[in-house]
C-alpha cells in the first residue's frame, strides 16, 4: 500500500516537472515568436545578406585660383566570392593573365572558404572593365578611387599623399582628412543558404558621399616658378637642398612652399635619390622615405645666421638700448670673456653707425647692442616675439625652436645669439617673426588652408586664424622697414635690388654643425614693398659648393622671383624709383 502511494506521488512529481518545463518552453517560444521576432528576423536576414563597400570620392584640393592640385582617378577592386564561383580554373587563369599575377597567389584566395577575398585594389579602369566583361560567376569588380596629382612633384611635401586605403599620410592630405575623406557607401545583396546571390532580388544601395573640396592659399603659377628657381640653383650650386617660402606677411597666407628635390606624389614610395632600393633593408628604405617626405620649411631647424639680426635690432630698438645715430668701432672681432669672435670682414669695418652696422651685417655691432641689452631681457624679447612657441601652421610635424635655457645664457652664448648662432629655428618661424616686425607688429598664423568650397567654387566655410598684436611698436616696425630697405639699396643685400620696387631684406651665411665639416647654409629674407609689405620670401640653400655667401647666391634668387611675382600679384612699380642704379 505504501509502495503504491509512493509511486503515485513520484508520478505526480514527474508530471508536474514535465508540465512546468513544457509550459516554460511554450512561453519561451511565444516570447521569441511574438516579442523578439524582429530581432531574429534581422539575424536571419544578415545570414543571407552580403555587404560590399562603395568608396567615396575624396575631396579635391584646389589652389587660390581654382586650379586642381589633387583629384581622383577611377580604379577598380577585384574580389572573389568562393561559394559563387562555378569555374575556378577559368577564374584563376583569367585573373592571373589580366592582373599579371602568379596563378598560385590567386588560387589560394579563390579556394579559400570565406565570404569574400580581395584579389587586388587600384586596378586601372580599363583592366577592370575587361574582367567585368568576362562575366565570370563569383568575380566582383567594384569601382574605387585612387588619388591623382596632375602636376606630379609640385608642392609634394605640402600637399602630401594618401595610402592604399585612400587616407592621408602627410601634408594637407592628413591635416584636412576629416574634410577630404567623405563617407563610404554600401551595396547589400541577398544570397541563399549556399551563399549564391538570389536572382530577382534587388540590391540595396547606400550611396557614398564625396569629400569636400579644399581651397588652399597656394598659387600654382607662383609655386611652379619658385620650384623652377630652386631647381636651377640646386643644380648650379650642386647643393644638398633648396627651400623657398613665399607668404603674405599681413595675413599669413602661404603662396608657395618649395623643398627641392621634391618627390613624385603619384609614386610616393619611390626614392628620389637614385639609390637602388633593392640594396636597402626594409628599415633603411623606410628611413630614407621618411627623410624624403620631410618638409624642411617646417620639420627641420637651422641656425638662421645674420637674418636673425633683424630680430636683435628690433629688440634693442624696442628696449631703447640703441638708436640710429649710435656709433661703433669694428676691428674685425670682439673679445667676449675668453673667446675671440670674428666679424665676416677680417680687417673690420672701422667706425660705423648703427645704420651702417646693419647695412654691413657687422657682427661686433650686434654683439655690442646685445650685450648691452643683457641675457635676461634678450630672452624675454625672444619669448615676446613668439620664437619659443610654434607658429601653428596647418601642416603636421612642425618643429619647435632649439634654445638655451634662460639661466644658461652667458656672455659668449648671448654674443653668438645676437647674430643667429648657437640656437636653431625653423624657416617658417623666421618668416613669421620677421613678418610681425615689418607688418606693424602683428604676429600672424601662417596657413595654407583657406576654406571649403562647393561645386561652383563658392566658399561655404572659411577657416579663421588667430593673430597677436603688439609684437613691436609701429615706430619700431617703420624703422626696421627703412633699415632693411637700406640693406638692399646700399648694403650687403644689394643683389636683391629690383628697379622700380622698394625691397627690404637681410642676407645670412651660417655654418652647420659640426663646424669642422665646413658646410654652410646661405639664405636671404626679403619683402616688398618695403614701406607696406605685401609679399615676404625666404630662400635657404643647404650646403652650396663654391661661393656660399647668402648675399651672393641667395639674394639674387629672391630678386628674380620678385621680378615675376610682384607684377603677377598686381604690385606695380613705383615709377619714381625707375632709374639705372
Amino acid at each position: 500500500m505504501k509502495n503504491k502511494t509512493y509511486n503515485k506521488k513520484k508520478i505526480l512529481i514527474v508530471f508536474l516537472c514535465a508540465s512546468v518545463i513544457l509550459f516554460g518552453l511554450i512561453g519561451r517560444l511565444v516570447y521569441l515568436m511574438v516579442f523578439d521576432a524582429e530581432y531574429y528576423q534581422e539575424l536571419a536576414e544578415d545570414l543571407h545578406e552580403r555587404e560590399r563597400e562603395i568608396k567615396a570620392a575624396r575631396g579635391e584640393i584646389v589652389d587660390r585660383n581654382g586650379i586642381v592640385l589633387a583629384t581622383n582617378r577611377t580604379v577598380c577592386t577585384i574580389s572573389v566570392i568562393h561559394s559563387q564561383i562555378e569555374d575556378p580554373e577559368q577564374v584563376i587563369q583569367t585573373l592571373a593573365r589580366e592582373l599579371q599575377m602568379e596563378e598560385d597567389e590567386i588560387r589560394e584566395k579563390v579556394e579559400k572558404v570565406s565570404s569574400m577575398e580581395r584579389i587586388r585594389t587600384n586596378v586601372d579602369k580599363e583592366t577592370g572593365d575587361r574582367i567585368r566583361n568576362y562575366d565570370m560567376a563569383g568575380v566582383k569588380v567594384d569601382e574605387d578611387y585612387k588619388r591623382y596629382y596632375p602636376y606630379d612633384e609640385l608642392a609634394s611635401r605640402v600637399l602630401g599623399f594618401t595610402g592604399g586605403d585612400n587616407q592621408g599620410i602627410i601634408g594637407l592630405e592628413v591635416k584636412y582628412e576629416d574634410y577630404l575623406k567623405g563617407t563610404n557607401g554600401t551595396i547589400l545583396t541577398v544570397t541563399d543558404a549556399r551563399g549564391i546571390e538570389l536572382e530577382g532580388v534587388a540590391e540595396d544601395r547606400i550611396e557614398p558621399v564625396a569629400g569636400e573640396t579644399l581651397r588652399v592659399s597656394l598659387d600654382y603659377n607662383i609655386q611652379a616658378y619658385c620650384q623652377q628657381a630652386a631647381e636651377n640653383v640646386l643644380e648650379e650650386k650642386q647643393a644638398e637642398a633648396v627651400s623657398i617660402l613665399l607668404m603674405n606677411p599681413q595675413n599669413g597666407e602661404v603662396y608657395s612652399m618649395v623643398n627641392v628635390p621634391e618627390f613624385n606624389l603619384n609614386e610616393p614610395f619611390e626614392l628620389n635619390t637614385g639609390v637602388d632600393e633593392d640594396s636597402l633593408t626594409d628599415e633603411e628604405l623606410q628611413e630614407q622615405l621618411n627623410q624624403m617626405w620631410r618638409n624642411r620649411c617646417i620639420n627641420d631647424t637651422y641656425e638662421p645666421g645674420s637674418t636673425f639680426k633683424i630680430i636683435t635690432a628690433s629688440a634693442c630698438l624696442e628696449a631703447g638700448t640703441v638708436s640710429l645715430d649710435d656709433t661703433f668701432y669694428c676691428p674685425g672681432y670682439r673679445i667676449v670673456e675668453d673667446r675671440k669672435i670674428r666679424c665676416h670682414k677680417v680687417g673690420g669695418h672701422g667706425s660705423e653707425t648703427f645704420v651702417q652696422g646693419i647695412q654691413n651685417s657687422c657682427n661686433p655691432v650686434f654683439m655690442d647692442i646685445g650685450l648691452e641689452l643683457g641675457a635676461g631681457r634678450f630672452y624675454d624679447y625672444f619669448e615676446k616675439f613668439g620664437l619659443l612657441k610654434l607658429t601653428n601652421i596647418d601642416l603636421p610635424g612642425e618643429a619647435g625652436t632649439i634654445m638655451h635655457r634662460k639661466e644658461d645664457i652667458g656672455a659668449v652664448e648671448l654674443a653668438t645669439m645676437t647674430f643667429g648662432q648657437s640656437f636653431q629655428v625653423t624657416p617658417i618661424q623666421m618668416a613669421v617673426t620677421v613678418s610681425s616686425i615689418v607688418n606693424g607688429g602683428v604676429r600672424v598664423t601662417p596657413h595654407i588652408g583657406v576654406g571649403v568650397q562647393d561645386s561652383e567654387g563658392n566658399l561655404i566655410e572659411e577657416f579663421r586664424y588667430k593673430s597677436e598684436k603688439g609684437i613691436v611698436s609701429k615706430e619700431t616696425s617703420e624703422t626696421m622697414q627703412m633699415l632693411l630697405e637700406s640693406v638692399v639699396s646700399e648694403g650687403s643685400g644689394k643683389n636683391a635690388y629690383l628697379e622700380g620696387y622698394s625691397i627690404g631684406g637681410k642676407t645670412a651665411t651660417s655654418q652647420t654643425l659640426p663646424r669642422s665639416a665646413n658646410k654652410y647654409i646661405s639664405s636671404f629674407i626679403g619683402f616688398a614693398p618695403a614701406e607696406d609689405p605685401e609679399v615676404l620670401g625666404i630662400v635657404i640653400i643647404h650646403d652650396p659648393k663654391g661661393v656660399y655667401y647668402g648675399g651672393t647666391i641667395a639674394a639674387p634668387v629672391l630678386r628674380d622671383i620678385f621680378d615675376n611675382v610682384l607684377p603677377y600679384l598686381g604690385i606695380e612699380k613705383n615709377q619714381a624709383m625707375v632709374y639705372t642704379k
